[in-house]
């Protein structure tokens, strides 16, 4: 039975009940507790939205999971309706308008309690009630998602004792580490509540752009995406820096160019579902769809990710349900990257895994292995760079015997794992990322 707890209203000293929510044709949606935003700084001039689902399995002793999408700016519907949720959009048959919900069955709500945080500010329904001074930045995210969970639990105590995770993907690599050292440093400085942080999972993670764009392209190679000679000409006149090449280096930017050709009709979320160009929406007017990135990743031609979302979240009863402030936003948006100021502050997360690992705390890191925004050769190269001793050597992790990736674990605690045929995100082979998710999380070997 699908237990969803969403938290649903905005004031923190009155709760509500939602027996349903529009476009859900179910009524397991349970008593809700105060609070669907966070007022974050000492004004709470930043209001932060979540989504709150309990566990389906024993929610008062399953972990407590803090969930981060990318983009940055992309809302945490993201994984809630497209990658791990317990529900997500009935696509079929979708002529516009606002979706029909349905339940999923490789939600991580299977054994963990989950929050899904749009963050930073002006992403999803999350908003500033004033104009801010401070542009959001990687650094200072980790800074606000930390008081975010502290006055979090403060309101949700029966989850304290809980052990306590971060999680996302993509962009949220660059973000996640620097949170757990923040949390780190709250717990070490006796900040009330204690959180029980026991570490953190990360999928296709964003941890240094200049690593993974350079590996872009011996990865491309490697899925024969590009020819030996191609290969071997941008090694020669390039050097190893494919990204910000010389001006002055002619040949080099020549070959780079040729690459471009080469990858410009491939989905590089996923190199092996095909990409549209153009795409007629249900609303019959064309959409143009341009080559995914790391601030706006699709899937293929027909899920409509940005406009199904946008339809239930800009409609009226949906609004109502969830209890969104009238008037502080306009129109929602899935990913707001394009649109919202944000400093990227922290080059390489790299450091924050090393500082994390020495405080002992357990991470997964997994990669879609056929992802070429984030190939999985520029996770493996980082964890490599931290020099610690492998404990379980490279094989093939199961199941159903067949074969779900392949995986590796090191004595930092940290267990790096790819999910075959995968892309850049847990959408692309839901019940290979729930089943690797689950063993890790109960301690299990892949």
């Amino acid at each position: 039975m699908l237990l969803l707890l969403l938290v649903l209203t905005p004031h923190a000293d009155s709760g509500s009940i939602v027996k349903f929510l529009p476009g859900f044709e179910s009524s397991l949606f349970p008593s809700s507790k105060p609070g669907l935003y966070i007022g974050i700084g000492e004004e709470e001039e930043v209001q932060l939205f979540y989504y709150f689902i309990k566990s389906e399995n024993n929610p008062k002793e399953d972990p407590l999971l803090l969930w981060l999408s990318g983009g940055p700016g992309c809302s945490s519907t993201t994984g809630l309706f497209f990658e791990n949720g317990p529900v997500t959009f009935k696509v079929d048959g979708y002529n516009g308008g606002s979706p029909t919900l349905l339940s999923t069955t490789y939600s991580w709500t299977k054994v963990a309690n989950m929050i899904f945080l749009d963050q930073p500010v002006g992403t999803g329904f999350s908003y500033a009630k004033t104009q801010l001074l401070d542009t959001p930045s990687d650094s200072g995210e980790a800074k606000r998602i930390h008081e975010f969970l502290r006055k979090w639990l403060s309101k949700h105590t029966e989850f304290i004792s809980n052990p306590f995770y971060v999680g996302g993907d993509s962009y949220s690599g660059k973000v996640i580490p620097a949170t757990v050292q923040e949390i780190s440093k709250g717990i070490d400085l006796g900040f009330e509540p204690q959180i029980n942080l026991e570490g953190y999972v990360i999928g296709n993670p964003v941890t240094d752009t200049e690593v993974e764009h350079n590996l872009r392209i011996p990865f491309a190679h490697g899925m024969a995406l590009i020819s030996d000679e191609l290969y071997e000409s941008l090694k020669r006149s390039c050097k190893g820096i494919y990204e910000n090449v010389d001006p002055l280096n002619t040949e080099c930017l020549k070959f780079v160019e040729e690459y471009n050709k080469c990858i410009a009709r491939i989905n590089q979320n996923l190199i092996t579902r095909p990409m549209c160009k153009v795409l007629s929406s249900p609303r019959g007017y064309i959409e143009e769809l341009v080559l995914p990135s790391l601030s706006v990743p699709f899937t293929d031609c027909y899920r409509y990710t940005d406009l199904i979302s946008s339809n239930w979240a800009n409609d009226e009863s949906v609004r109502r349900a969830l209890h969104v402030v009238k008037g502080s936003i306009r129109k929602w948006v899935r990913c707001a990257s394009f649109d919202t100021p944000y400093n990227v502050d922290i080059k390489s997360s790299v450091p924050y895994h090393m500082n994390n690992s020495i405080k002992g705390y357990r991470s997964l890191i997994y990669n879609g292995d056929h992802d070429l925004v984030v190939p999985f050769i520029s996770t493996q190269a980082w964890i490599r760079s931290l020099n610690y001793s492998i404990i379980d050597n490279w094989r093939p992790w199961m199941i159903n015997n067949q074969v779900g990736g392949y995986t590796q674990t090191y004595a930092n605690k940290m267990t790096y794992a790819t999910v075959k045929a995968s892309g850049h995100t847990a959408e692309y082979k839901p019940e290979e990322s729930s089943i690797m998710f689950q063993r890790w999380l109960t301690g299990q070997l892949l």
